[in-house]
């Protein structure tokens, strides 16, 4: 077993690699630190030979652990910049399930909007949220029961300078007190062993005893898995979707604020923001023909059950009352979907619809669908797209019968020459 000289270990002793805690402390070290810095660029064609050439001067499992965390920072880079990632530290289930940077950084901006400025971060990961909150300036207890995941946590802090704010805390999170904080955070498992968890009494804590948790907070948000079913939902506790370049990425459920009760939907990067409480929300609209116009509503709408706001905002109605896309016969700009001109409907139809792209000479095809069975890459594979011009073909359902809607994203109204 490899074994490296650790200058933070008693008189220097070596430390045995084999435990996945002694080798994270290596890569801490002067050898690891320098094992990270040589193997960060590595593309995966190239691991093979740099391994084989690094073992030959450093301990072969603190190469493997270099080059699995050189991997891990790679893909870490999509959630948390390239920046923060490259000096950050990662497990495969913090790179997995750690919150996406711009969606804590807008949940620690709502908190420090709120006042808070000492909160409780309970199941912490490998602390992408404490990060966010800290920069907030809110000061931080993060607890994790897991040894490991509680010292990446905490040298994640140390390496962005963020150590004065983040007190890192290794303890079961239900035996930990938060009386005297503002608020409390908290971010349940929800995988296990065969993957997502679905049902929120099947967390790790339960929703159950972390909603008891919040309610005993002035303040409180527990992130939750977007597809929770409504009815699941605590009474009285406010719930925020969230989307980031239209995917939707978490809900939340919020407790203390000033709008309980309440549907969320939130649009990242822009913000954007769309609310409403449960006891005014607008009815489903009515079904109507397809009009000049689609609406395609984002993620987060849709999941907030915010669809009928959208549909009033841009005076349409709903294709089929199954189906979330939107109908109307003006354009009006909205942040909280996205519009498309339609200029052709058809029954479904292979044929008909290779025919009409071959006359349109489309060799750029955008195929959504909602409420079909047909696949895109097999619907493109059959039509064979070629030609010079572009159209996005929905594949959807019309007042009950299986349709194509073929149209484009829609320009923006004219609204005269700058500063008309």
């Amino acid at each position: 077993m490899g074994r490296v000289n650790d200058p933070n270990t008693p008189s220097g002793h070596a430390t045995d690699l084999g435990d996945p805690l002694a080798a994270f402390a290596a890569l801490r070290t002067e050898e690891g630190r320098a094992l990270l810095d040589e193997v960060r660029d590595l593309a995966p064609a190239q691991e093979l030979a740099a391994a084989t050439r690094l073992r030959r001067d450093h301990p072969a499992p603190l190469v493997s652990a270099a080059l699995a965390q050189a991997r891990l920072r790679q893909r870490a880079a999509a959630k948390f910049g390239a920046g923060d990632a490259a000096r950050m530290f990662f497990t495969p289930n913090g790179v997995e399930q750690s919150t996406r940077a711009s969606v804590a950084a807008h949940r620690a901006q709502r908190f420090a909007a709120l006042g808070v400025r000492t909160l409780a971060d309970l199941c912490c990961g490998i602390g992408g949220d404490a990060i966010a909150l800290a920069r907030a300036g809110i000061s931080v207890l993060a607890v994790d029961r897991d040894p490991l995941t509680c010292a990446v946590a905490r040298a994640n802090a140390e390496a962005l300078g963020l150590a004065e704010l983040i007190e890192v805390r290794e303890a079961d999170v239900t035996e930990v007190g938060t009386a005297g904080y503002d608020a409390v955070f908290v971010d349940p498992a929800r995988r296990g062993g065969r993957g997502r968890i679905f049902d929120p009494e099947a967390y790790s804590p339960p929703l159950s005893w972390a909603t008891s948790a919040a309610r005993t907070a002035p303040l409180a948000a527990l992130k939750i898995a977007p597809g929770i079913p409504h009815e699941a939902i605590p009474a009285g506790a406010a719930a925020e979707w969230i989307s980031d370049g239209g995917d939707v990425k978490e809900a939340v459920l919020w407790f203390g604020t000033d709008a309980p009760a309440s549907h969320r939907a939130t649009l990242l990067p822009g913000g954007a923001s769309l609310w409403s409480p449960l006891d005014a929300m607008l009815p489903d609209p009515e079904v109507r023909p397809v009009g000049r116009y689609l609406y395609e509503p984002d993620g987060a709408v849709i999941r907030a059950h915010l669809v009928a706001e959208v549909a009033a905002r841009v005076g349409g109605g709903l294709i089929d009352e199954t189906i979330a896309y939107v109908t109307s016969d003006a354009l009006h700009p909205t942040p909280y979907a996205v519009a498309y001109e339609i200029t052709d409907r058809l029954p479904f139809g292979v044929k008909k619809l290779k025919a009409l792209l071959r006359e349109r000479e489309v060799g750029i095809l955008t195929v959504k669908k909602r409420g079909s069975a047909v696949e895109p890459e097999e619907l493109r594979r059959k039509v064979k797209p070629r030609g010079k011009n572009a159209a996005t073909v929905f594949l959807t359902r019309v007042a009950g019968a299986p349709a194509m809607l073929i149209g484009h994203p829609a320009a923006p109204p004219h609204t005269g020459p700058s500063g008309a």
